[in-house]
């Protein structure tokens, strides 16, 4: 299922510009980053954060790729804050891949509490990064960086 979730979507290229082809890939990349948003704060599936990881990585790879297409000022800023998502999405995906490892094993068990109890902590924080990037309309502003390399 999770191989499923985070699977990237092809990219037609074929006779784009290199601008052209830059802002067609953070386009697109970007919307599957907010596509997997949804769910991600749900403890039982941890597919979704998976996702979500894996979609920030690859949108991350694509600016870094294509950073002579877009404006300096305005994608420094944008770079920065989805290294601080993909950041945030770790924190929490590292206590899922814990806990689902150790839950089976019997002699475990306070470790996995305290796994635990990291989780949601890091839940509480990617759910307040989600918010943050609600607020500040991340979305809007990558769309408009990817406007601005055409």
């Amino acid at each position: 299922m999770g191989a499923l979730l985070a699977k990237a979507r092809d990219i037609p290229l074929e006779g784009l510009s290199f601008r052209e082809a830059a802002a067609r890939i953070v386009e697109v990349r970007a919307r599957e980053v907010f596509e997997h948003s949804e769910g991600v704060l749900d403890l039982e599936d941890i597919e979704r954060v998976h996702a979500m990881r894996v979609a920030t990585r690859r949108l991350r790879a694509a600016m870094e790729i294509c950073r002579p297409c877009f404006p300096k000022g305005e994608f420094k800023g944008l770079l920065g804050e989805v290294k601080d998502l993909a950041d945030v999405l770790g924190e929490r995906r590292d206590p899922d891949v814990a806990v689902d490892f150790f839950r089976d094993l019997t002699d475990a068990g306070p470790l996995v509490e305290d796994l635990e109890r990291e989780r949601l902590e890091a839940n509480e924080r990617l759910g307040a990064k989600l918010e943050e990037i609600e607020q500040n309309d991340l979305r809007g502003r990558l769309e408009a960086l990817a406007l601005a390399a055409v």
